[in-house]
């Protein structure tokens, strides 16, 4: 038996129970782990807004830590290693996973919605979803690596193309995800633009790297004050609250890439503007392993740093998603263990 937080009803917060340990697969290494990320999924999940959760479930997708047992056919870990996970179980056999891009498989099982999740001390998981830590990134970067970091990659190099010298607007820039994204465009060497709701953020924004931070309503003219035409790149990490302002950020040609949508509200698209200006707007879902290692080595070489705004306990779950649907932290909740 072991403690977890456990989803049991829609609309309910986490609770923590005893759960029965679980057996080990041939295929799967058991992680112990030190702490876990909260991410504002995990609270969507709870309200009820992702489709085929399955309940009773330990929620929570943000799984690294410390390898202590091994399953009989596993070959690439060994007892202690120092692991992260993708916050999925791809299968590994369709096209998509076997062309790297298995962040689209059609059969892949989610941590904390359709497979129990991290809220817990000690988890299970399948060889097919792990990466070695390089020595060196620290347990909060690691935890942080598959659905923030590695997300962030895929979505600004892979989906957005993003280039050394051009411009780029993080939407959300004080969030959990936002602040590591301003991290990760600067690496990339983008000029950044951070956009916040909450004004207190603004400094905490410009020290985590943003050349400009951006506040209020209509800011897509305060990005035009910065830059006339425009910014190259988009990332939207907020969804409806502010997309409109961030599509109107964009210079012609420049592109969105959509990972954020806490409020599931649909949004108007000016068809006129898309059209004329040259834009494109994508979606990008997660990250691969590609991502993710590319994330750790970032983290390895000091170009990331976690921004942690506060760490709960197991049994502060529902205080932890109060402040962060509050806006009540800068950068990421962790549950330490």
């Amino acid at each position: 038996m072991q403690k977890a937080a456990v989803l049991s009803k829609l609309k309910e917060y986490p609770q923590v129970k005893e759960i029965e340990e679980e057996s080990l697969q041939e295929n799967e290494v058991l992680i112990e782990q030190s702490e876990t990320g909260i991410c504002y999924r995990d609270i969507l999940t709870s309200e009820g807004f992702l489709p085929r959760v399955v309940l009773p479930i330990v929620p929570g997708h943000e799984i690294s830590g410390v390898v202590r047992r091994v399953g009989r056919k596993v070959t690439q870990f060994k007892e202690g290693d120092v692991v992260a996970s993708l916050i999925y179980v791809p299968c590994g056999t369709c096209e998509y996973c076997r062309s790297g891009r298995e962040n689209l498989c059609r059969e892949k099982k989610t941590f904390g919605e359709s497979i129990n999740g991290a809220y817990r001390k000690y988890i299970h998981v399948p060889e097919i979803s792990l990466v070695k830590v390089p020595q060196g990134v620290s347990p909060e970067a690691a935890a942080i690596s598959a659905c923030v970091t590695g997300m962030v990659v895929q979505a600004l190099e892979v989906v957005g193309g993003l280039k050394e010298g051009q411009t780029l607007l993080v939407t959300g820039a004080g969030g959990g995800v936002g602040s590591h994204a301003v991290q990760i465009g600067k690496a990339l060497g983008a000029r950044v633009i951070g956009e916040t709701s909450s004004e207190w953020k603004m400094e905490g924004i410009h020290k985590v790297g943003a050349d400009f931070v951006v506040s209020g309503k209509d800011f897509s003219k305060k990005v035009k004050e910065i830059f006339a035409e425009g910014v190259d790149l988009v990332l939207e990490t907020v969804g409806s609250p502010t997309f409109n302002d961030g599509f109107r950020s964009l210079k012609f040609g420049g592109r969105m890439v959509v990972i954020g949508n806490v409020d599931v509200n649909p949004v108007s698209l000016p068809l006129g503007n898309l059209i004329l200006k040259g834009n494109s707007i994508a979606g990008s879902v997660s990250s691969t392993k590609s991502t993710m290692k590319k994330a750790l080595e970032l983290s390895k070489e000091g170009k990331i740093t976690p921004v942690v705004g506060k760490v709960f306990s197991l049994d502060q779950v529902p205080d932890a998603y109060r402040a962060m649907k509050n806006k009540e932290l800068f950068g990421k909740a962790y549950i330490k263990f």
